[in-house]
């Protein structure tokens, strides 16, 4: 039996802190998808976790799972 290939995606987070003190993590390819964590390592860990499972719903209601992100320039 063959193994089934797994697809690898690279996605950018963002993280912020919140008013509480945690890290805001979140996924801007894929709406809704946020989560957080008392440090940065522990919310980059927690929003893989929720990416996961964003993609798994996403999948399962037949949208595309994520929506398109650019990098744009801009003066400041």
């Amino acid at each position: 039996m063959a193994k089934k290939h797994k697809e690898v995606l690279k996605l950018i987070v963002t993280l912020e802190p919140g008013e509480d003190g945690y890290i805001i993590a979140e996924c801007p390819a894929i709406p809704g998808c946020m989560s957080q964590g008392r440090t940065h390592e522990e919310a980059v860990e927690n929003i893989r976790d929720a990416i996961l499972a964003c993609l798994e719903v996403r999948k399962r209601r037949g949208m595309p799972l994520t929506v398109e992100t650019r990098e744009v320039e801009v003066a400041v």
